[in-house]
């Protein structure tokens, strides 16, 4: 078995064996704390960018399938296990996540103390990191000055977004879906429940939005720093008050953003799916499955027309927002449960409802 290096920024080294891609990867290292639905964490695409460090100590046992993917194309950059399992056993499985990832040209690392890595992370922060193989020609040294030179991503959205618009039909309402970096459970909950979904690439101006006449609009998850995606939040701010507007995780921050609140990095994000959100609306927690780096200022809503609806349990950040004039609302963590518990799935029910809400008005004056 060949062995592999996870060298960090901070100049701490992990020597572990190799499972997936050969290739040397770089990119920022993330924890989740998931115990299952690595095939989600995998293809999802909010962790662009990102090497994906799992907590929970075996990784791999019930393989991958053909209907857990949250995309078609992982954009992960390397993926972290304290123990892989390489003979998984479960009805759907089709391969191993070392053959997986192994046809995706993905590295993984396999044996570290990956409560070590994860106490790093908790303490510094989400760190640049390499995994690359292990033999006499790595300078440590060079590695960990190159590492720290090296500028963060900015143009994650651009990666994961759609080029172009494509449909997903129902004869229920239309939904115009502006993809950031969408996860495929979104779209399965809005066809669940009929709807004619188009889905637009995240640069869509909003007049070419309009011209759909959607009778609602979701704001898709996505990766990265909200700030970085001046387009979407331009989008949005020529959206609000047209029609009914539902947002989850960035979507949320750029909506947030688009009226006026402010954003800012977590220390380690949250990601996992077991974070517990408290709705002030009804005193109700929800269980919720969250993957993201950056959260809006709670105290920046006072100056806009926002309401804060639900807060994070764990460390008190916004975890939802309403607009006080329309029909919009959004929240931070990931109701569609991909994966995750289902706690917070009737969100997207309350999002239909506002949409005929809406309807039924326009029908009223028509």
């Amino acid at each position: 078995m060949k062995k592999r290096l996870l060298i960090l920024e901070d100049g701490t080294v992990f020597t572990g064996t190799a499972f997936g891609s050969d290739k040397a990867s770089q990119g920022e290292v993330v924890f989740t704390t998931g115990m299952t639905g690595y095939q989600e964490t995998l293809s999802d695409p909010s962790f662009y960018g990102q090497i994906v460090t799992l907590t929970y100590p075996l990784i791999g046992n019930y393989g991958i399938n053909r209907d857990d993917f949250e995309s078609i194309t992982p954009a992960i950059r390397g993926f972290v296990v304290r123990e892989l399992a390489d003979q998984p056993s479960n009805w759907r499985s089709d391969m191993s996540v070392d053959a997986y990832l192994t046809a995706q040209d993905i590295p993984g690392i396999e044996g570290i103390d990956t409560r070590k890595l994860t106490r790093i992370i908790r303490e510094k922060g989400a760190v640049r990191a390499i995994l690359t193989e292990a033999d006499a020609e790595v300078n440590i040294e060079e590695t960990v000055a190159q590492l720290q030179e090296t500028p963060f991503i900015t143009h994650h959205v651009r990666e994961v977004s759609p080029k172009a618009a494509y449909p997903s039909p129902g004869r229920g309402k239309r939904v115009v879906l502006l993809d950031f970096g969408m996860k495929h459970g979104i779209l399965r909950e809005l066809n669940k429940r009929d709807c004619d979904v188009l889905v637009v690439p995240y640069n869509t101006t909003p007049e070419q939005i309009l011209a759909l006449h959607p009778d609602g609009i979701m704001l898709s998850n996505g990766p990265g720093n909200p700030e970085d995606v001046s387009e979407g939040i331009e989008t949005i701010k020529g959206l609000i008050g047209k029609v009914p507007i539902f947002g989850i995780c960035l979507g949320h921050q750029l909506f947030s953003l688009a009226c006026g609140a402010r954003s800012f990095k977590l220390p380690f994000g949250h990601r996992g799916g077991n974070h517990p959100v408290k709705d002030l609306c009804t005193g109700r927690t929800d269980l919720t499955s969250q993957n993201h780096g950056y959260a809006i200022d709670i105290d920046s809503l006072k100056d806009t027309d926002l309401e804060l609806t639900h807060v994070a349990l764990n460390d008190g950040t916004c975890e939802g927002v309403r607009h006080k004039k329309y029909p919009i609302f959004t929240v931070q963590y990931h109701p569609e449960a991909s994966p995750g518990p289902e706690d917070s799935n009737h969100l997207f029910d309350e999002f239909i409802e506002m949409m005929e809400k809406e309807a039924a008005k326009e029908n009223q004056y028509a």
